[in-house]
């Protein structure tokens, strides 16, 4: 016995004549406006935050050209660097250069940590590699400095000059330190920059002035500082003293440093370790999809 099936009238949407045609798309058309939408907006975030990136990049990279060429000016005479040195912190200390600095600092590893969670994979060029290694452990030369010149100069009155400074690396035994102390984060911006502008015709004409300022800055810093360590020196008469509020508060310093630091890399664990997870987890459920089919 044949049924017959009464047709019910209903509207055509696009994605009803694809399917007539033999052509039907993934999703219904309305769930794909949507998640074209969802893309849409993924997309304008993913480049906002490229930019944010850029610009708190750009940010500690003029920082760290800056304190370099003050390094480098201990070619000279330590009086020039004192004075160099004077100036930026009146700059970067003043109420602006604070927030900008520090506002910076904090937008740039908290993108790091983002960037850190979200790789689905490690397989990366040596170019990457070399970023992200001198990305990552600048934070780990950088904390001791901070806390000795920035933290001990808010919280204890020291007040930081070159001669101090040198003082308190020799008698610590952290010059070697010092001297390889800006040069990962100056490799780390350099590089990103250069990826960033490696595809523009200037950038790629001023390459050979670029790479001799990527590596010349550094040498140059480097040379200044050994150059004013040897004043200090010549001006030192009898065993080196290192400044009475920094020896009063050795311990409390080295508190805050560890914790910092501990901080620091737990940060780094904690989003590596939850990215791995999540990583785990899609291809478990992928793998769960695919058993099903």
């Amino acid at each position: 016995m044949n049924r017959t099936r009464i047709a019910t009238w209903k509207p055509l949407y696009p994605a009803d004549m694809l399917r007539a045609a033999g052509r039907a798309p993934l999703v219904p058309f309305r769930r794909s406006l949507s998640m074209a939408g969802r893309a849409a907006r993924e997309s304008a975030v993913h480049t906002l935050l490229r930019r944010c990136q850029l610009v708190s990049g750009v940010v500690l990279l003029v920082y760290l050209f800056l304190h370099l060429v003050n390094h480098a000016l201990g070619i000279w005479s330590l009086d020039l660097a004192g004075r160099g040195l004077t100036l930026a912190l009146r700059v970067w200390r003043s109420a602006p250069g604070t927030v900008l600095l520090y506002g910076a600092s904090l937008l740039h590893f908290s993108l790091a940590l983002r960037t850190i969670y979200g790789r689905r994979h490690w397989k990366m060029p040596l170019t990457e590699w070399v970023r992200l290694w001198a990305g990552l452990s600048l934070p780990l030369l950088l904390i001791r400095h901070v806390v000795s010149t920035r933290l001990a100069s808010s919280l204890y009155g020291f007040e930081p000059n070159y001669e101090r400074i040198v003082i308190a690396l020799i008698t610590s035994g952290t010059q070697g330190l010092q001297l390889a102390l800006l040069a990962p984060g100056w490799v780390h911006g350099c590089l990103g920059l250069w990826l960033r502008m490696r595809h523009r015709a200037g950038a790629r004409r001023a390459k050979p002035f670029l790479l001799g300022l990527l590596v010349g800055l550094p040498l140059l810093s480097a040379a200044g500082f050994v150059r004013m360590k040897q004043a200090v020196l010549a001006l030192c008469i009898g065993p080196l003293q290192t400044d009475p509020k920094l020896v009063a508060h050795q311990l409390s310093l080295d508190t805050w440093r560890h914790n910092i630091l501990m901080l620091y890399l737990a940060l780094l664990i904690g989003a590596f370790v939850a990215g791995q997870l999540r990583n785990w987890r899609e291809r478990r459920r992928l793998r769960k999809a695919t058993m099903t089919i």
